[in-house]
Formats: C-alpha cells, structure tokens, sequence
C-alpha cells in the first residue's frame, strides 16, 4: 500500500475513487427503488457526448460532461412526461443519440485519437488530473447535499409516484431533480470506470445489500460499503496486476454480490425456520414504512 500512495496519480486515483464509491451507491438505491436501473447507462452515453464538447472546445471535458449529462437527464423526464414515449424508449434515444454524438465530435477534435476515446469509455485513472478531482469533489458534495435535504421526499417517490402526488410533494420537480443527480453521479464515476460501466457501480453493489437486508436505509449503508470496497479493492488490485481499473472494480463489485446472494439465501433459510410472529393488521414492516417529511407530511 505505500508503495501504491508514492504516485502522485495513483492518490488522485485513490481520492476520485473514494468518492466514487460513496456517492454512486447511494443514488443507485434511488434508482433501483423506483426501477430505474438503466438510467445510468443511458445518461453515461450522453456525458461522453460532453466529453467529446469539452476536447474539442478545449474546456474541462469533466466540467461539460456534467452540463450536457444535466440537460440529457432533464430531456428524459421531458420526454416520459410530455410525449407518449415510454421510459425505456427514452433511455434508448439517449444511448443511441450520445454515443453517436460523442464519437462524431471526438472526430472533429484535433488530436484525438481513438484512445482518448476508450480512456472515457473504460476510464483510465492515470489521467486524473487535480482540477478534474476539485470538480469531481463539489461534485460529490452537490449530490451527498441533495439527498442530504431531499432525501425522504425521493424515498416516498420512488415508492409510489400516485402516492407521492396524493399527500402534495412535487412529483416532476422530484423525478428532475433524481434524474439530474443521477447525472452528476455518472459523471463523478466516469474517471474511474468509465461511460460504459458507469451504472454497474450504481446498480451493482445495491443490488448485494438487497441479499441481505430489507430496510432502506441499512441497504443504502450497505451498498456505500459495498462500492468503497469495491472501487479500492479493483483500483489496488489494477495496480499490482496491471489490469484495467474499471473492469477491475466492477468484477470485484460482481464477486461481491455472488457472495451477498449465497449469504442471503443462508439468512432467509434461518429466518424462514423461526416461527413468524403474529402482527395485528395494519402494521406493516418497520423497515417498510413511509418516513414523514416536512414537505407534504408523509405520514406511515
């Protein structure tokens, strides 16, 4: 381990992988909750798109990838709501429309080659660079805020939308403001894993948490674990190995939900041998229930 923090761009790595690993979970709970597991793949096309802007513009690729990300998030609801396009059509016109948009102007970028192309398709840590890192981490900060304040309001959304809009909260403001995070957590993650694998570190280890608990708020806990074991476990392990960082994370993160599902199937076979305990109607599931919130008062 010192000899891997002795690199100057292997402690960028480590911070950015950080960060990765704590803010991607935790909006991929969101997303799995409401069903909305390929959101990331779909706006991650876009952001290359961004990417793509920013080298040919000469800008932080970063700083546009997250502009053009927050206007594709926000063209997604547009389009669910307003026309009869369905969700998954959506996302579908998003893949299609920023990869093609993302590889036709990083061909009109001087000095662009297929490998820069590749470094933001499968991420390439070595090319973090310090101003990447500062806008990675306000980044960070903005989404960790958001669910910080807006928290429970997405937890009762994405629950049940109808159920949402009957006790008052602004259902579209809310669905903007999920999608347009989910964008900026694409965009924290790219770095580090890439466009195309970018929803894996979103899905994947929520999806392990969810073997093995059924509480919200302990999945998202254990989801965050999850991906900061997966994200410096795969990033230090492509270092030594000299493996490709992203695929690295991921894999891991995959081994890691192989091991949840075996250890979920053990808990459930315990728990399905006590007897059950009698629950007057009504009651519910602790875990289950809906949280109250200042806006709309949400009440179990």
């Amino acid at each position: 381990m010192t000899e891997l923090l002795q690199y100057e761009f292997m402690r960028r790595a480590l911070i950015a992988a950080v960060l990765v690993g704590l803010v991607a979970p935790i909006i991929g709970t969101y997303l799995v909750q409401r069903r909305l597991a390929l959101l990331g793949d779909g706006i991650g096309h876009v952001a290359l798109t961004g990417v793509a802007l920013g080298l040919l513009t000469s800008t932080s690729p970063v700083l546009t990838a997250a502009v053009v990300a927050t206007a594709g998030a926000v063209l997604i609801e547009i389009v669910r709501v307003r026309t009869r396009t369905s969700g998954d059509v959506a996302l579908a016109l998003l893949f299609y429309g920023g990869i093609a948009g993302g590889v036709l102007l990083i061909g009109l970028t001087p000095g662009a080659s297929n490998a820069t192309l590749v470094s933001y398709l499968f991420g390439s840590v070595s090319t973090v660079e310090e101003a990447d890192l500062w806008v990675v981490g306000v980044l960070a900060a903005g989404v960790v805020g958001v669910v910080a304040v807006f928290g429970r309001e997405l937890f009762v959304l994405c629950q049940d939308e109808e159920v949402a809009r009957a006790h008052g909260l602004p259902v579209r403001f809310l669905s903007v403001l999920l999608a347009v995070t989910a964008a900026l957590t694409v965009v924290i993650a790219m770095r580090v894993v890439g466009v195309l694998m970018v929803s894996a570190l979103m899905i994947v280890p929520v999806a392990a948490a969810q073997q093995m608990t059924r509480s919200f708020r302990v999945t998202m806990l254990l989801a965050v674990a999850i991906g900061l074991v997966s994200s410096l476990g795969g990033l230090t392990t492509s270092f030594y190995a000299d493996l490709s960082p992203g695929s690295t994370i991921v894999l891991l993160a995959l081994a890691v939900y192989c091991v949840a599902v075996a250890v979920g199937g053990v808990l459930r076979r315990a728990s399905g041998a006590r007897t059950p305990e009698t629950r007057q109607p009504g009651m519910g599931d602790p875990a289950d229930t809906m949280p109250q919130t200042d806006r709309g008062r949400v009440k179990p």
